[in-house]
């Protein structure tokens, strides 16, 4: 067995990937009141919001408000997602420390997701980097669909690889690969990952996770063999993506801690002020979250207080 990280940083995503997908459309104040709760835990990063435009995903289309009145934490790193020079523009006037742009790494979620072409987003994610490279802000970049795509079943590694190299070329700092719809296999992530890591700068790549067939931390498992550092993750497993059917549930950031904590791996995550916070969501989405560590709260609280 390969010796493991002593230490990892996760990235939370809930506050966007998590809160995307959800059809009750939540008061700006439970937004900011959750992102305030998160930035209490020790997290280092939390992806607050969204750029897109607001008919893409009605949830977040109070990111402006939501970005500019949280509770900034000195240690905290606040990102956004940004789909263009606009959204970029818009989340540079609301102050945020990094952008995220994204793309896919199948064709035809890439039209679903961004309605372009691959070769048709690379112009447009340049010029989102060159403008935020400009205002001295980190760049990070989402490949989705990398382990296996909804319309076009698996991905070739070679095209991943490809996509990955031309991403690093335009001068990101960092690269999250996902697993779009959880489909990814232990075995899967480490013939991955044994081809594109050599390639790159160590620490440059993330993974992201999705637990659809309960792999996630399977696959954490796997990438920190090959001593990957970064994972995203979202608090009580909240997510999915609105262009991926049945892509439900992100690798749970409580979860997650809980594991790595048991394993002596330190994340600098105060797990009691993490459950604190996803009390505070479960509370404010009206239903329980799918986490292990939430689920046992609640049997250990003497059932789901959510029953009607």
């Amino acid at each position: 067995m390969s010796e493991i990280p002593k230490k990892i940083n996760v990235k939370e995503v809930g506050p966007r990937d998590g809160l995307q997908n959800e059809k009750l459309i939540l008061p700006s104040k439970d937004k900011i009141g959750w992102i305030d709760a998160l930035s209490s835990t020790g997290l280092s990063y939390i992806e607050m919001t969204s750029f897109v435009h607001p008919d893409w995903i009605p949830q977040l289309s109070d990111a402006q408000e939501v970005a500019e009145r949280i509770r900034r934490h000195p240690d905290v790193t606040y990102a956004a997602l940004v789909p263009n020079q606009r959204g970029l523009e818009r989340a540079l006037t609301a102050g945020i420390d990094e952008a995220a742009v994204f793309m896919s790494a199948s064709e035809s979620h890439n039209r679903k997701n961004i309605n372009k072409t691959i070769e048709d987003t690379f112009p447009v994610l340049q010029g989102v980097v060159d403008t935020a490279k400009s205002e001295g802000k980190t760049v990070r970049a989402y490949l989705s669909t990398v382990f296996g795509c909804p319309y076009e079943g698996a991905v070739a590694v070679d095209k991943v690889m490809k996509i990955c190299d031309r991403l690093f070329s335009m001068g990101i700092d960092e690269l999250s690969l996902g697993d779009t719809i959880g489909i990814a296999n232990p075995l899967q992530v480490d013939e991955m990952l044994t081809k594109l890591l050599p390639r790159f700068k160590e620490g440059s790549v993330a993974l992201h996770f999705h637990n659809t067939r309960g792999m996630a931390l399977a696959n954490v498992w796997s990438a920190l063999q090959h001593g990957v550092t970064t994972f995203d993750a979202s608090l009580g497993g909240l997510g999915g993506c609105p262009y991926a059917k049945g892509a439900s549930g992100n690798l749970a950031t409580d979860d997650l801690v809980f594991m790595l904590e048991q394993m002596g791996v330190e994340t600098g995550i105060d797990q009691s002020r993490l459950m604190n916070a996803a009390n505070f969501i479960e509370e404010r989405l009206g239903k329980p979250l799918s986490s292990h560590q939430t689920q046992l709260q609640h049997s250990k609280q003497g059932g789901d207080r959510f029953v009607r």
